[in-house]
């Protein structure tokens, strides 16, 4: 029995798809020094969410703390506020929004958790066929845990990396995608949310740590071998 307990509270934890369900619209933002409360409607079910749920805004995580209808208000701390994108929002800003992954929910997009990781700025916008290809400039810090044909979320959208070159990469937007979600109007200058692929940040840190664990090996070897 306290195994299951373990298992499904270790399950508990929020996840989203990055497939967008709905564009917002910002109805207030009230600032209060560095933090924030903001309220948000959208054309989303709201009959089973509630207070304390999970909504990613621009694939950043906020937690909900009240609900009327179509709309929801919550806050953003001062961390989220910094690292986000969130920041420059005002009223009548458009949002995107996708409630939290339930167990029984198609995986459309891929595993994302709602942490920005740091925001990008569009440099390039084209337009190849009917899709529209944005080069995104990232720094060094994220760089690594990106790969070509890889996922990425951008504000909050689920995406493949076509190319990755010189600290800036680049994604195809199809007609759907940017007709549903903030990436229509997107243009160059813009800031935008970035989360890399959770695996790779694992698998660099299980890396890290198997070297750590060879080091002391060898340390400890040669310290007895000299005894």
């Amino acid at each position: 029995m306290d195994k299951e307990f373990v298992l499904f509270g270790a399950m508990k934890k929020t996840m989203f798809t990055g497939i967008i369900q709905s564009l917002g619209t910002v109805r207030g933002i009230v600032r209060r020094g560095a933090d924030a409360t903001i309220e948000i409607e959208g054309n989303i079910n709201m009959d089973e969410v509630r207070m304390g749920d999970s909504i990613a805004v621009n694939g950043t995580c906020l937690t909900v703390i009240t609900i009327a209808k179509n709309r929801f208000s919550a806050n953003i701390s001062a961390e989220t506020m910094e690292r986000t994108n969130l920041k420059l929002i005002h009223a009548g800003d458009k949002v995107n929004l996708e409630k939290a992954l339930r167990m029984t929910d198609f995986l459309g997009g891929h595993l994302v958790l709602g942490h920005i990781d740091e925001t990008g700025v569009i440099r390039e916008r084209s337009v190849k066929s009917s899709s529209i290809i944005f080069g995104v400039e990232i720094s060094s810090k994220i760089e690594r845990y990106i790969v070509e044909k890889g996922s990425i979320t951008i504000d909050g959208i689920s995406l493949t990396v076509n190319k990755l070159d010189k600290r800036r990469l680049y994604v195809n937007v199809i007609p759907h995608t940017a007709e549903a979600t903030t990436l229509g109007f997107r243009k160059i200058g813009d800031m935008v949310n970035i989360e890399t692929d959770i695996i790779g940040k694992y698998v660099e840190r299980f890396v890290h740590l198997s070297q750590e664990r060879e080091n002391e090996k060898t340390e400890r070897f040669d310290w007895s071998a000299l005894a």
